[in-house]
């Protein structure tokens, strides 16, 4: 079986225009972590955003998107998604899957997911936040779009993504000495 070559940041964007979903996109050095986004993006309006791609002990994909803060409780996350445990995706299994690699991890990576695999897990307070900023399929910019054209952009991709909220299912803080 021939594989499809993932979307381009030019054919994502197309698909936007075509869906008359408004985005604004910033260009910048490639980086590979919320610390390097953060210390680059200058006064980028809006929220910005992390994406975990995890995967379930039966083999089921998921993507948690939430605001850049989260520190996610993944015991949490499974246990009110009735999902087996879980633990993050390999680098292969995120390329196969969605067609980006560690680093470019985004939700628009949907326009890749044909066999729709990867069920979806959005943050509710990301969504009502605005503009919302993710990579355009790779981590060398940001592309900034509203929440209902996220949620419009992932239904055109076949997607109807979980929405819950993440903050109930962070991380314990540790405890001060």
């Amino acid at each position: 079986m021939v594989r499809a070559m993932p979307a381009t940041e030019a054919e994502l964007l197309a698909r936007f225009d075509a869906l008359g979903i408004a985005h604004k996109t910033y260009r910048h050095p490639p980086v590979f972590t919320v610390e390097e986004a953060k210390a680059l993006r200058g006064e980028l309006p809006g929220a910005h955003c992390k994406s975990l791609f995890l995967k379930d002990r039966q083999g089921g994909l998921w993507l948690a998107v939430m605001l850049e803060h989260r520190r996610l409780d993944l015991k949490k996350l499974s246990d009110r998604l009735g999902a087996p445990r879980f633990s993050f995706g390999s680098p292969a299994l995120l390329e196969e899957a969605l067609g980006v690699t560690p680093g470019s991890v985004t939700p628009f990576a949907a326009i890749n997911d044909k066999a729709r695999r990867v069920a979806f897990v959005l943050d509710a307070e990301m969504l009502e936040e605005s503009p919302l900023n993710y990579h355009p399929l790779h981590n060398a910019a940001t592309t900034a779009i509203a929440a209902p054209d996220l949620l419009r952009f992932l239904a055109d991709c076949g997607h109807a993504p979980r929405i819950l909220h993440l903050s109930d299912l962070e991380r314990d803080a540790a405890p001060e000495r």
